[in-house]
């Protein structure tokens, strides 16, 4: 299916398993927020459920938080209740780091999410792995790219993809956010942290792939396994992770839980 239609209304749009043709496709998107022309869009992906994981705090500073079409669930599940997670609060926190060590400063937001996103990621993980199988459903911050991004890796390790994989596809971010680059850098800039330094500001937007590697690796050391994660901070069973292996055609042998 060809989702370059559905670009300008869904910006940053991919279909989680492009990069896996083994596991099944039109089950998980992943976008960043919608625009005012999104429900056409979520209508003709057949999406039943959006999954929102910004704030209360980011949604009172959007003017129009666009309701899904007829038929479509929007689901509000902050990683973080009101703390604010833009990319320009990002710039705010981590810029120090960001300013000598992209990765080095991607990482430690990182954990920042994994620390408080298991109540959220647990709504999404346990829509997928739902014994009559997932419905097609939408997950989205406000890039489509941080906390997006760590959910969207915590599935593909469930179902065994290996990291290398899982970095170059959250790297198709870079691409996905070309039509917006502009628009955020010139955003970024504004931000107190950033002073204006656009080379800066582009550091904050990028989506390396050494950024996920090194954070599956932090991932790894500091809860065991992404399967103990999975069951440790956001709550699920190792029958609800059977079932996101099986709903998504995981057709290979995961790794150990030491590994995943």
């Amino acid at each position: 299916m060809d989702l370059s239609a559905h670009a300008c209304s869904l910006p940053n749009l991919r279909d989680l398993t492009s990069l896996t043709p083994h596991l099944r496709r039109h089950l998980i998107y992943r976008s960043a927020a919608p625009t005012a022309a999104s429900p056409a869009a979520l209508a003709a992906l057949r999406i039943t459920t959006v999954f929102d994981l910004r704030s209360e705090t980011e949604l009172a500073r959007t003017l129009v938080v666009v309701p899904p079409p007829a038929g479509v669930t929007r689901l509000p599940v902050p990683v973080f209740a009101r703390e604010d997670y833009t990319p320009e609060a990002i710039a705010r926190r981590y810029a120090a780091y960001a300013a000598t060590d992209t990765v080095a400063g991607f990482v430690r937001a990182y954990r920042a999410i994994l620390r408080a996103g298991g109540p959220a990621f647990a709504h999404i993980l346990r829509h997928v792995a739902a014994p009559a199988g997932p419905t097609p459903c939408l997950v989205h911050c406000t890039a489509g790219k941080d906390r997006t991004g760590v959910l969207c890796a915590i599935v593909l390790a469930l179902c065994g993809v290996d990291d290398e994989t899982i970095a170059r596809e959250y790297a198709l971010t870079e691409e996905g956010l070309r039509g917006e680059r502009a628009r955020i850098v010139a955003r970024l800039r504004e931000a107190p942290a950033l002073d204006g330094d656009a080379e800066a500001a582009e550091r904050m937007l990028s989506s390396r792939p050494e950024s996920m590697l090194e954070t599956l690796k932090m991932l790894r050391e500091e809860y065991g396994s992404v399967e103990d994660y999975v069951i440790n901070v956001c709550g699920l069973s190792k029958e609800e992770i059977a079932g996101i292996r099986r709903n998504l055609g995981a057709d290979t042998q995961a790794p150990a839980s030491s590994a995943l």
